[in-house]
């Protein structure tokens, strides 16, 4: 009988950690954002060149009612991925850069590194991946705009300005039922 009670229970609790694990899901989602940049013709090798994105509008309060949540259930907004691509000139790679490095910046926030890559290999890449912290960006992303801040080092002249799309995704998780 003791078997029993004790499978019963265990059972149970099962059942409701699964539960509990599909209601967390139905607050977690992504929000995405893209921005371009253009990096410069450089003027030397080694040297570090900085880029701001113009501002891009969150549009977070929207993003929380289609999800169902508001700003204060966010319960933590990280960056899930980062990745760039080369969009003109057509026949351009990452092969000119070194290192890569982006921070995020709002109103009245410091400015927070995010995303980087380091010796970025020089394999004719039109599109990389770049590495993301995992700290929790949600005053950042509840703000009506951020900015992206880029810090470029490149391993070779290049004689051409060189157009480059952004695309960031975050995940939210918001509390359940506002616990």
């Amino acid at each position: 009988m003791k078997r029993f009670t004790f499978l019963a229970g265990f059972i149970l609790l099962m059942l409701s950690q699964q539960g509990c694990q599909k209601l967390a899901k139905l607050t977690q989602f992504y929000i995405s954002y893209n921005s371009d940049i253009t990096i410069p013709k450089t003027l030397g090798i080694d040297l570090p060149i900085n880029i701001v994105t113009p501002d891009i509008t969150t549009n977070s309060q929207n993003e929380f009612q289609i999800n169902h949540t508001e700003k204060k259930l966010i319960d933590v907004i990280r960056l899930s991925e980062m990745d760039m691509t080369i969009t003109s000139p057509t026949n351009e790679s990452f092969d000119f850069l070194k290192n890569i490095e982006i921070s995020i910046s709002a109103d009245g926030l410091p400015d927070k590194k995010i995303a980087w890559l380091e010796n970025i290999p020089k394999t004719g890449l039109k599109h990389i991946v770049l590495n993301v912290s995992q700290e929790d960006l949600q005053e950042y992303i509840k703000k009506d705009k951020f900015v992206l801040k880029t810090k470029t080092t490149s391993r070779e002249l290049i004689s051409h300005d060189t157009s480059i799309k952004i695309h960031c995704k975050f995940f939210v998780d918001a509390k359940i039922l506002g616990l």
